[in-house]
């Protein structure tokens, strides 16, 4: 038995981009930044990591309507890793997230009116949908 899965809570470091294929079918993609403070010689170090987040479907839409640059956000998914070849034929790799559950957070009053993505509104494939079956509303904070 394995586990793929990743949580974070971050900001939006660009406007999602959205691309539609066949039947509909949209992929959004979008920077997110998570950041950690730490005292280090007695000197406050922020690191910040970026990650790569793609939304499918439903969650694309949300996105693409609802979620803009600083936006700070909930996301819930899996990681995946993928090659391919540059123009130059060099190997090229990305490590992105797969968001199956994405939820719009900041002070009250920033995102009234608008909806919370959930796997639900985002139509998961059968694969995805068994694996969120089990999910109830544990957030870590």
């Amino acid at each position: 038995m394995s586990v793929n899965k990743v949580i974070l809570v971050g900001n939006v470091g660009k406007d999602p981009e959205v691309k539609y294929f066949d039947n509909d079918v949209s992929v959004c993609n979008f920077p997110l930044a998570t950041s950690e403070t730490y005292t280090k010689n007695g000197e406050k170090v922020t690191q910040t990591e970026w990650h790569n987040i793609v939304l499918w479907r439903g969650l694309a839409k949300v996105a693409e309507n609802y979620v803009k640059k600083g936006m700070q956000l909930y996301i819930e998914g899996s990681l995946r890793t993928r090659s391919w070849e540059d123009q130059d034929g060099n190997k090229k790799y990305i490590t992105e997230v797969m968001a199956s559950n994405m939820q719009m957070l900041g002070r009250k009053g920033d995102n009234e009116n608008v909806p919370q993505a959930s796997p639900e509104m985002a139509q998961p494939t059968a694969a995805a949908d068994s694996s969120m079956e089990e999910e109830t509303d544990d957030l870590p904070f």
